[in-house]
């Protein structure tokens, strides 16, 4: 696992690909490393995980002319690098990216059709023309930031690094906040920051002077057939044999434990598999707050027989805390549970360990989510419901928080929730409505919203998260199983056939209890007296809203009047979410471009 950045055909000094490298450390602490040439340039940091004595970066073929760097990890690298060896290639040492130079000599960009694991690579051949090589793992476990203009390609695995490389102070993507707010973070290859974009998943970009940049999407594998057994023997047999698989690290390696279904599955399967103590984490919070877990996390423990360790997180830390969770994620994710996440793999790195198995991704891959089965169980118009279900406001109130310009802007141009919904109506017209809402949810929100955060957080302190509900063979086996598999008649129920995968592995506490999202309690912790309550007052403030533009402070200060006096799920992650999006802006100092010209801005401003 590392950190990786680079360049083709910019003007970069040694300095300034030291400078963005360092600003991904954190990721990376073990080994910087810079390699570059007329007109390219990779960097890596690197996080020891496999042959920490070997594995030096970038990785070069025999003759030095293909050279790679690598973030992530490929799972069957000891069966290609057998492979490789019967065709006469040689590797001084077992790392896993170590494979990947002889691997194109090979294929060519179709190389990364033979990688099993999560990856972002990113390889210069220099046999010919210099063509630099970019490719993303096919579930978008590992990002890419890119900024192309039509001659130069800056890239990173995080966006701070690649702001770091240009030389002007990023713009907003005038879009992006009504974008933002629909979703709780920008959907697709977009960013909140003007020209920069983000590698979409199972995808290779090949870039050369001659042919400029060119986007592929490699093909999606054919989906199994759901056969033999039980569908739910089928995904405890294929969820186990990946659990057994990704526990295998030449580090330390642990598990987090919610105490939901599919993060004790994970820590049950793993316990099960490793020769000796498995760790688990959960995370709680100082004091007495809703929806707190840790009891059925240490239930799972009992079972498993882990040596488990609860983390609490101090409230009066959040304020100092805020500023670098908006940092890491380099744009804003509403979702309460980054702060969370933060906080626990920080005691994670503490404790000692480089690896993490999670529960992630199940609800998308198994249709565990109420919206999902609300979809699927609505006569007649679903559409609305299930783009407002993604919102963190939703689309009717979010124009009363803009400001005058911006409120005109997104009317004229088209709310993000109607971009979803026709989008997902034309699918709808010739797909099965589960197919439609599966991919949805695992190719477009689940990359976006989950796996970056997931991803930054956890790599904010040097951990490296492993998710089996993310492999492939986990992944379209679910996308086989027949929607009875999937979706129960009891109301708001999915997984089913997961549930059935768990039985006789987890207490009956877990397996039984009501659905909970594992978040922060913010209703509760957004409220008079807490440090959270006066931090959001002081950010959300009437003059830092004016100087951002975007905001119109007396409806924020409505909206924060509502919630001290009438505290509620909404109101409270409407909050959260303008929060975020003020310590973003502010971090990166984002500028807004001017969508119209400002004396038109006034006037709209006083016509309001």
């Amino acid at each position: 696992m590392c950190r990786i950045h680079g360049h083709f055909d910019a003007d970069l000094s040694p300095h300034d690909m030291r400078a963005a490298g360092a600003l991904q450390r954190h990721g990376g602490p073990d080994e910087a490393r810079l390699a570059q040439g007329a007109g390219w340039a990779l960097g890596s940091n690197r996080l020891a995980i496999t042959d920490p004595g070997g594995g030096q970066q970038p990785y070069e073929s025999a003759d030095g002319r293909i050279k790679a760097v690598f973030n992530g990890e490929i799972y069957n690298h000891d069966e290609l690098r057998a492979q490789l060896r019967a065709g006469g290639h040689h590797f001084a040492d077992r790392c896993d990216g170590a494979v990947l130079p002889a691997l194109h000599q090979e294929h060519g960009p179709a190389f990364a059709e033979q990688l099993d694991g999560m990856f972002a690579v990113a390889l210069i051949d220099l046999r010919a023309e210099p063509t630099l090589v970019l490719a993303t793992d096919d579930a978008g476990m590992k990002p890419i930031y890119y900024r192309w203009d039509g001659r130069r390609l800056h890239f990173a695995s995080e966006l701070p690094a690649l702001l770091a490389m240009g030389r002007e102070r990023p713009s907003l993507w005038e879009p992006g906040l009504d974008s933002y707010l629909a979703t709780k973070t920008p959907f697709g290859e977009h960013t909140l920051v003007e020209g920069v974009q983000v590698l979409p998943p199972g995808t290779t970009a090949v870039c050369s002077r001659s042919r400029g940049l060119r986007l592929h999407r490699r093909p999606a594998p054919e989906r199994p057939a759901v056969t033999g057994g039980e569908p739910g023997e089928q995904v405890r047999e294929a969820l186990a044999e990946e659990v057994r698989r990704l526990s295998v690290a030449d580090a330390r390696v642990c598990a987090i434990t919610s105490g939901g279904l599919d993060s004790s599955l994970v820590t049950a399967m793993m316990a099960d598999a490793a020769p000796g103590a498995v760790h688990s984490f959960n995370i709680a919070y100082h004091g007495e707050w809703p929806h707190d877990e840790r009891h059925f996390a240490r239930e799972v423990a009992r079972r498993a027989g882990t040596e488990h360790h609860q983390v609490e997180l101090d409230v009066a830390r959040f304020p100092e805390l805020l500023p670098a969770v908006a940092w890491h994620l380099g744009q804003p994710n509403a979702d309460p549970i980054a702060l969370s996440t933060y906080g626990l793999f920080e005691a994670v790195h503490r404790a000692g360990f480089k690896v993490a198995l999670t529960g992630d991704a199940a609800d998308e891959v198994f249709a565990g989510y109420g919206r999902i089965h609300k979809a699927m169980t609505t006569h007649g118009t679903w559409l609305p419901d299930y783009v407002d279900a993604l919102a963190a406001i939703p689309a009717e109130a979010r124009p009363r928080l803009y400001s005058a310009d911006y409120r005109a802007f997104v009317a004229e141009r088209g709310s993000a929730s109607d971009a979803i919904t026709e989008r997902l109506r034309q699918e709808a017209a010739h797909r099965s409505r589960l197919d439609v809402l599966t991919d949805f949810e695992t190719l477009v929100r689940l990359p976006a919203y989950h796996l970056r955060r997931v991803d930054h957080l956890s790599m904010a302190h040097a951990v490296e998260v492993r998710l089996p509900f993310c492999q492939r063979s986990v992944r379209e086996l679910a996308r086989a199983l027949p929607q009875s598999h999937r979706l129960s008649p009891e109301p708001g129920r999915g997984k089913v056939a997961l549930y059935a995968a768990a039985r006789g592995l987890l207490p009956r506490s877990v397996l039984e209890r009501p659905k909970q999202p594992f978040t922060l309690p913010i209703t509760a912790m957004l409220a008079p007296g807490t440090p959270l309550w006066a931090y959001t007052r002081e950010v959300l403030s009437p003059a830092r809203l004016r100087a951002g533009g975007l905001l119109d402070p007396a409806a924020v200060d409505r909206l924060l009047c509502a919630q001290q006096n009438r505290p509620a799920d909404c109101l409270a992650l409407a909050t959260w979410s303008l929060l975020m999006f003020e310590l973003w802006r502010e971090e990166f100092a984002v500028r807004r471009a001017a969508s119209r010209p400002a004396e038109a801005r006034e006037l709209l401003e006083v016509a309001s």
